[in-house]
């Protein structure tokens, strides 16, 4: 008999994969979702599937999380805004999502004792480019006016919350650190930089770098993100702790724009937008963001196997034949 699970967020780019997954692996699942930057094509796939159901909600709505956290086994919890460019855009909605929704979030869970993996965020490190970067690492952040550091914040509150409610209130809380994760149905909508390549590339564009380009990423195929979610949940060692997941394959964000090039056959030249046309004035970016992986692989044995070459066939297939 599978797990009777409940993911926020689960018509979301990575929710919507993870719940492909857990069917997959014969669980049952209840995806949460407001559909303001997830949708329903993610899921539409999954319709007439017994074992799921896409239920339109937001984690605001105290009653209606309880209703569904109450009869679930597990809980992954996924729902936050997404994307620098939300978050810079709509400072005050991320923030109030991100951190109430947290909070309630939790706070049932604990009501009924579930068990809960909290989603969040290599941005959690902000500034602090030295790597690769393990998960006791300081946190490196610019002025708290600035709006492009309320997502770094909002998750570390998050992070403390789920942290102090295992500590003080015995909640089984697993926490991990997502870096730059990439693939089919993710959308360039939120400044997420493979598909907005992409699909600038296959339309023959002018690709966009923000910045000079100089500064690099790891990107991690949603599949052995996903993988890695269910492992750790699964595992009970992984309870009370925190786990960076992502790839250690890096590369200039101008260098990814030549791959990309390269893999589409595409005629586009590449422009240089300066982060304060792109963004906001006084927009702040990390020049590095490599993760420290040895925690989760010496737990679960995690290992990405998908090198950024077959990502980025992915993400152009997926373009090609009509997605997003």
């Amino acid at each position: 008999m599978g797990m009777d699970t409940l993911i926020t967020g689960g018509a979301g780019f990575i929710g919507s994969h993870l719940a492909e997954e857990l069917l997959r692996r014969g669980h049952q699942v209840t995806a949460l979702d407001n559909l303001s930057t997830g949708k329903y094509e993610n899921t539409a796939h999954l319709d007439g599937n017994p074992d799921f159901q896409l239920v339109v909600g937001s984690i605001l709505d105290e009653f209606l999380l309880d209703k569904f956290v109450e009869k679930c086994d597990v809980l992954f919890h996924l729902a936050a805004a997404v994307g620098v460019e939300l978050v810079v855009k709509h400072p005050w909605e991320s923030l109030t999502t991100n951190i109430k929704g947290s909070e309630i979030v939790l706070q049932t869970a604990c009501r009924y004792g579930k068990k809960v993996l909290i989603a969040s965020s290599s941005e959690i490190y902000g500034k602090n480019a030295n790597g690769p970067l393990n998960e006791e690492d300081d946190r490196i952040l610019g002025s708290p006016l600035k709006s492009r550091w309320a997502y770094s914040t909002s998750k570390a509150v998050d992070e403390i919350l789920s942290y102090l409610y295992w500590k003080e209130k015995n909640l089984p809380t697993i926490i991990v650190r997502l870096f730059n994760t990439v693939g089919p149905r993710q959308t360039g909508a939120y400044g997420m930089v493979i598909p907005r390549f992409v699909c600038q590339a296959l339309r023959g564009e002018p690709i966009t770098i923000y910045g000079d380009g100089n500064q690099t990423r790891c990107f991690l195929h949603v599949d052995d993100a996903v993988d890695a979610l269910i492992r750790l949940m699964e595992h009970p060692k992984a309870i009370g702790n925190v786990f960076n997941i992502g790839s250690q394959e890096e590369i200039t964000i101008e260098d990814l724009s030549k791959k990309v090039i390269e893999l589409t056959h595409s005629q586009s030249k590449t422009i240089y937008i300066p982060y304060n046309q792109a963004y906001e004035q006084g927009f702040e970016d990390m020049t590095r963001r490599v993760p420290d992986i040895t925690r989760a692989k010496n737990l679960i044995g995690f290992t990405p196997t998908m090198d950024l070459e077959k990502i980025l066939r992915d993400v152009i297939e997926f373009y090609r034949t009509g997605g997003g």
